[in-house]
């Protein structure tokens, strides 16, 4: 007795995974491209290469004896928007390794290894590329070890040019090393710069530069050169400073994203602790005058939907104040005295 088998009308051929839209061999000729800078950024732990089904890491290799492992993930937001409709695809990555890793250093660990997550409905693999190698640079300059990713290509899911991006890391610190710690009223607060406005309230961002008539390549109102371009300035990473301020005594570390200093601030405090931030302790610089101007956004919105110049801040006791400051500096951020942590809750500002 013969089975039966499957009905195929006539004159039809066979379909394949590429008459659907995806194409292997795309997603195999970026992993071939991308090899060189993922290997670029390996340090003592890391095992094994790309390409496996999972990525090793051995952490007494990299010198920890009792670590306790600090895990985050994020992404860039509408940023990746105005990266997508101008083409400029190579500051993107290096924000979403910013966004992730500068959350691992808040809790007083150091970033060990990063995993990124791209997906697109049809793969452009110069594209995909170049977004993969700013996130290797970037995890580059912090120690972190780009270990693997996904590369997902799904068909009917994007529209033609659209991806999306996402970034995973682990960290470690050694028992006991974990932040924020205590501290009491009077500690001192230490805002680090930020370059504009990293990789949060771009939803706004945009509402203002349509209401404005403004297009991406028009000048920019508040720099040098055309807007878009202006606006893709990178998020800093903040991984040397931030382990180089705890080295040096600092109990606590915000990464200032979405909330800006407002809501970021609090998530650090002991119970019955808030703080008064002297605004007139740092220029919020141009492009945040432009914004305030431009959106009318008045002052309480504009230090709840940006970071106004301060992409981190460190809160020291009094006696290492000097000390910590000195260290954000020494590892090249540009470090200022902001304010104190004071009785009462949530953030004040005069």
């Amino acid at each position: 007795m013969t089975e039966p088998t499957a009905s195929r009308k006539p004159g039809r051929n066979g379909l394949s995974y590429g008459d659907a839209g995806v194409d292997i061999d795309a997603g195999d000729a970026l992993v071939a491209a991308i090899k060189p800078a993922a290997a670029a950024t390996a340090r003592p732990g890391v095992m094994g290469a790309l390409g496996g089904f999972g990525a090793l890491f051995d952490l007494k290799a990299a010198g920890y004896v009792d670590p306790i492992l600090v895990a985050a993930t994020d992404g860039v937001g509408t940023k990746l928007r105005l990266a997508i409709d101008t083409g400029l695809l190579d500051t993107v990555g290096r924000d979403l390794v910013a966004m992730v890793v500068n959350d691992l250093v808040c809790q007083g660990a150091e970033p060990l290894f990063f995993l990124d997550y791209y997906a697109t409905g049809k793969l452009d693999v110069a594209s995909a590329a170049q977004v993969v190698t700013g996130i290797a640079g970037a995890c580059a300059d912090c120690g972190c070890a780009l270990v693997g990713g996904e590369t997902a290509e799904m068909p009917g899911m994007y529209p033609a040019g659209d991806f999306d991006l996402a970034g995973f890391a682990v960290g470690a610190a050694e028992r006991g090393g974990l932040l924020p710690a205590p501290f009491a009223e009077g500690a001192v607060v230490i805002g680090l710069a930020s370059d504009g406005a990293h990789s949060n309230g771009y939803s706004l961002i945009r509402r203002i530069v349509a209401q404005e008539g403004l297009a991406w390549n028009d000048p920019a109102p508040f720099a040098d050169g055309p807007l878009g371009a202006a606006l893709l300035t990178p998020t800093r990473l903040y991984v040397r400073a931030g382990l180089a301020m705890r080295r040096a005594g600092a109990l606590a570390l915000a990464h200032v994203t979405g909330g800006g200093l407002t809501g970021n601030l609090p998530r650090v405090a002991p119970q019955g602790l808030g703080f008064e931030i002297d605004r007139g302790a740092w220029s919020r610089g141009p492009l945040f005058d432009w914004l305030a101007g431009a959106g009318g956004v008045d002052e309480a919105e504009m230090l709840r939907a940006f970071n106004c110049g301060v992409g981190m801040v460190a809160v020291a006791p009094p006696e290492a104040a000097e000390t910590v400051l000195a260290a954000a500096e020494e590892a090249g951020e540009r470090a200022f005295v902001i304010g104190r942590a004071v009785a009462g809750d949530g953030v004040r500002y005069r």
